[in-house]
């Protein structure tokens, strides 16, 4: 009976995590929505939405109103089961893999220890970059699918593109999986706790600084962001892969970029700014406090991420298609490559 027990809490826990995160990234979401154009505006000295709510917060509300009452339209020679089929798999993957990551410390709850976390998967980093890359299906069979000419041509170039930048960004934190041993994102967080030489947080992004910058750029260009949006490319390929979507489907494509956006905000958190840890603070002895300090901790990096996200957007040009596989191919693998050797130097010459 006890262990019946136990295992609905188990589940009553686990639901709650799920409900939590979701509920959480679609928040974010909106705010993104709001945020993209309040700091473009910023930048390039404009008012931005400012007529929907205080400060145009409605916006994203108004927007999604908009979404759902607009008809949809499906292109006559669509394959109508792929063409429904492709924003699923944009959002879908994108929602599942903010499961793995750690976004706060152990929580007493009901008289046992959970982890802020959804699942402390030991294969962590493998179960991220296979759903990672299952965008890229939604993003080519939903070109395919319309039938049409410029959504063919964005998901040919979003196919060469992901494909290109996935080998640059996996390769990049292979670095941090030798100098932690460890697949599991915990494990990682918590090797980044501590100092470096007595006072500089130990943190990845100063032990890995190479593969923190060669998995930057890979994320710009897995996110589809500015400069590499190429599969979209307004003024070449009118809006590429989803130019032929309309309505709720639109909106899905359009969801799953962004929730990938906070997904990858986050795994950069965890991966090279020590997660969820606030330096020369142990949360672990501060109880409740403790744990709302970690959550704000990454809460707070996590936005920061998403904050350069959207300058680099407004601020530098996007690439030529030739340029932009140029840096994959010729300069972000070899310097994957190159962090592997001296890691693997470094760790040789410590032992």
């Amino acid at each position: 009976m006890n262990e019946l027990g136990f295992a609905w809490i188990d589940i009553g826990i686990l639901l709650l995590k799920i409900l939590v995160v979701i509920v959480v990234n679609l928040v974010i979401l909106m705010i993104m929505e709001w945020a993209e154009r309040r700091v473009s505006a910023f930048i390039q000295d404009r008012l931005g939405p400012n007529r929907v709510g205080p400060a145009g917060l409605f916006q994203a509300v108004a927007d999604g109103i908009k979404f759902f009452f607009k008809e949809e339209v499906v292109p006559t020679g669509a394959d109508k089961w792929l063409y429904t089929f492709a924003p699923l798999l944009v959002l879908v993957p994108a929602l599942m893999t903010f499961a793995a990551i750690p976004f706060g410390t152990t929580l007493e709850l009901f008289g046992r220890a959970e982890p802020l976390q959804i699942v402390d998967l030991n294969i962590g980093f493998l179960y991220i970059f296979a759903l990672v890359s299952l965008g890229v299906y939604g993003v080519v069979l939903g070109g395919w699918a319309s039938n049409s000419k410029y959504p063919f041509l964005g998901g040919l170039r979003a196919s060469a593109q992901m494909i290109s930048y996935e080998l640059a960004l996996g390769m990049s934190v292979i670095g941090i999986v030798m100098i932690t041993g460890s697949l599991r994102l915990s494990t990682i967080v918590e090797y980044q706790n501590g100092l470096l030489l007595g006072f500089l947080p130990r943190w990845n992004v100063f032990l890995q600084p190479l593969a923190f910058i060669t998995f930057l750029v890979a994320a710009f260009a897995e996110t589809n962001r500015l400069p590499f949006d190429l599969a979209e490319a307004e003024p070449e390929l009118v809006g590429g892969y989803h130019t032929e979507y309309s309505s709720m489907k639109f909106a899905m494509f359009f969801m799953g970029e962004y929730i990938a956006l906070i997904t990858t905000s986050a795994l950069l958190t965890t991966l090279f700014f020590g997660g969820w840890d606030f330096p020369w603070v142990d949360e672990k002895a501060l109880g409740i406090w403790g744990v709302l300090l970690s959550i704000a901790a990454f809460a707070l990096k996590t936005g920061f991420f998403l904050f350069f996200f959207l300058w680099v957007r407004w601020t530098i040009p996007r690439f030529r298609f030739d340029q932009l596989m140029r840096i994959g191919w010729k300069v972000l693998i070899p310097l994957a490559l190159l962090n592997i050797v001296l890691t693997g130097a470094g760790l040789l010459f410590v032992h």
